[in-house]
């Protein structure tokens, strides 16, 4: 009944009117607070921080999840546009916002104990799961396709007539909460542990025994799971180990986010374990990761949600993106391949967005001249050593 450039027309003209800074801001603020949380614990804590494994959570869902996030607020805006019962006319501001608040978190709820107990959403849902590390990079570990899943459980909220503006601020506000839930840092905190969701609760959550994953599936407020009879309170006598029994998982986001699938068709059952053939600085891996997504927030910055006319060089930007991201799970892995696609990367954005389309802005300028002189000392050996000890170029 409806051309995808009808779905498009319909949904991005709500879209563009939502303020660029407004989905900016939580990205840069989360980065930053990843990074202050990692400092604090290494340096004030006095803890063995693994940074490979900050790196892959910063890495996993990157631009992938920002693309399929697009396409859950697109199928929101349509659906808002054609099918929407209007149940709110003549509710005041107040009233539609307290709605949204609790009946995100109740569907949010359900999302989460869904992805749990059905074996192809738990596909996507175990590569949050696979962090060992309890911090706020783990709040940001995902899957690819985590947003994709998402879209069949918040359309109740458009079918309802809950405003575009509204869905999209009452996300960040849930989805902000629900990161801080993942920090090491914050202490029982009295009372609020009997309304909202607390790290406290989470930290149950993501135990490495069924018995509690399966439990404290609530994002905002804990009284879902009171309800629900999910609620579980922190174990005191057993040691506290995260993650998922079973494989180490890998560097890699795309096999991260793609081997359940092919395990669960029976495509693949094992995955090899490669031979480490250099090992590459922390530091080294590090910058590459904050220049890369850096390059990220310049993508959400200049296109935002907008998913109309999407040009060659929005396309080329994306694509490349996600090349990186998939190159520094190479170099992590300390694989020589990771180094070439990184190098290609990381020359081919100046080469194509600075000289051929004349992106002139500051920003860009920088931050690709960056990249290009943080590949090309990569490929001759800086901050990379080989495993006899040498350090050598590719």
């Amino acid at each position: 009944m409806y051309g995808w450039q009808g779905i498009w027309t319909c949904a991005d003209k709500n879209i563009k009117e939502y303020p660029v800074s407004e989905l900016l801001f939580p990205v840069l603020f989360m980065l930053f607070f990843v990074c202050a949380e990692a400092c604090i614990l290494q340096f004030t804590r006095r803890q063995n921080i693994d940074w490979l494994d900050i790196i892959f959570n910063l890495n996993s869902g990157h631009i992938m999840l920002w693309f399929f996030r697009c396409l859950e607020v697109l199928c929101y805006g349509f659906v808002l546009e054609h099918f929407s019962l209007n149940l709110f006319e003549g509710w005041s501001a107040v009233g539609v916002w307290l709605f949204t608040l609790l009946a995100w978190d109740v569907g949010f709820y359900w999302l989460h104990r869904l992805h749990h107990q059905l074996r192809l959403l738990w596909a996507v849902h175990v590569v949050h799961h696979q962090g060992e590390n309890y911090n706020l990079s783990l709040g940001v570990r995902n899957s690819w396709y985590s947003s994709l899943t998402s879209i069949p459980f918040f359309l109740v909220l458009a079918l309802a007539g809950v405003p575009l503006s509204v869905f999209l601020a009452v996300s960040i506000v849930h989805y902000s909460i629900q990161f801080f839930n993942h920090n090491a840092l914050t202490p029982t905190l009295g009372w609020l542990e009997k309304v909202f969701v607390t790290p406290t609760h989470h930290r149950v959550h993501h135990l490495n025994n069924k018995r509690y994953a399966d439990t404290n599936y609530g994002g905002t407020f804990i009284f879902w799971d009171k309800l629900f009879g999910t609620f579980c309170e922190m174990p005191s006598q057993e040691k506290l180990t995260y993650g998922v029994k079973g494989r180490k998982p890998s560097l890699n986001p795309m096999q991260e986010s793609n081997l359940p699938f092919l395990q669960m068709a029976g495509i693949l059952k094992t995955v090899r374990l490669r031979h480490r053939q250099f090992d590459c600085s922390i530091l080294m891996t590090g910058v590459g990761a904050i220049l890369l997504f850096a390059l990220v927030l310049g993508y959400i910055q200049r296109y935002g949600y907008s998913i109309d006319n999407v040009g060659a060089a929005q396309s080329l930007l994306f694509i490349l993106l996600a090349a990186g991201s998939v190159a520094l799970g190479g170099i992590s892995e300390g694989q020589r391949w990771g180094v070439m696609m990184w190098c290609l990367v990381t020359l081919s954005l100046p080469l194509l967005f600075l000289g051929y389309w004349g992106w002139n802005h500051v920003y860009w300028v920088a931050v690709m001249a960056a990249l290009a002189a943080h590949g090309i000392a990569l490929t001759y050996g800086l901050g990379r050593r080989s495993k006899r000890g040498i350090s050598e170029p590719v």
